[in-house]
């Protein structure tokens, strides 16, 4: 399951041919430290798509209504956690423009929204600790007979080691390509997967008319080398896997 350690010589000496030796990230983020006992940060916790409304409130007007996809077209990415003993909801917010959260009930925050602009540009070779919350699925092919056209169905990993896997098969090892054979896109970063740490999560759902609404969702946190700033900051920007709308896929680095 572990990938080989990783050798930051030859990572900075093994970058794919064509690959920048850097690339610069520039992105807005947020943290909104929200009351887990007021009805509207209660309420984002138990609906996975109020939650989504409550992330897209901060960005009224950038985009017309009915604009197809404004989540990627502004760049926003989200991940949250909650501290019971606090009663604590600490929403971090990612996007390509400014957010405004004036819409939020004042009575509903527990502190001020911490605006932060973050600009860094990374290098071949570089390592920097990460944490991401993902929606580790597969694909399921759909079973013979099944009429043309017929989707496969996505099915959760649920053990760690399962979900070490998903993540190592979006690993770019030094000079391989940022897109790998099987045609995934890799993240421009590879690591050890026995140091990386691995945590089930409670899985989110959605009422009607959102039936069928259930996000599985892992936490992986460890350290990163990187082997392809460009693809890096691409993963940054777009966040990995699927259920992104739903504050799944937001690498945090540091």
């Amino acid at each position: 399951m572990g990938h080989h350690p990783v050798n930051t010589t030859a990572a900075a000496s093994s970058a794919p041919s064509g690959a920048s030796e850097a690339a610069r990230f520039v992105a807005a983020q947020t943290l909104l430290t929200l009351d887990s006992r007021h009805p509207f940060a209660g309420k984002s916790l138990i609906d996975a798509q109020d939650m989504h409304r409550t992330v897209m409130s901060g960005f009224p007007g950038w985009v017309d209504d009915g604009s197809p996809d404004p989540r990627a077209q502004m760049g926003i990415l989200s991940t949250w956690t909650v501290d019971l003993r606090q009663a604590r909801l600490n929403l971090v917010v990612q996007s390509s423009l400014p957010a405004d959260w004036s819409g939020i009930p004042h009575a509903a925050l527990a502190e001020k929204p911490e605006p932060l602009t973050i600009d860094r540009t990374f290098r071949v070779g570089d390592q920097v600790a990460f944490r991401t919350v993902v929606n580790p699925v597969r694909s399921v092919p759909p079973p013979p007979g099944s009429p043309p056209k017929t989707r496969g169905t996505r099915v959760p990993h649920t053990r760690p080691e399962h979900v070490k896997g998903w993540f190592a098969r979006r690993l770019q090892p030094p000079g391989e390509p940022a897109i790998a054979p099987d045609g995934l896109t890799r993240i421009g970063a590879d690591t050890d997967t026995d140091r990386i740490a691995v945590r089930m999560l409670p899985r989110i759902s959605s009422p009607a008319p959102h039936k069928g609404l259930r996000i599985a969702r892992a936490e992986i946190k460890g350290t990163l080398t990187v082997t392809d700033p460009k693809t890096f900051v691409a993963a940054l920007t777009q966040g990995i896997g699927h259920a992104r709308a739903y504050s799944c896929g937001l690498i945090l680095v540091r």
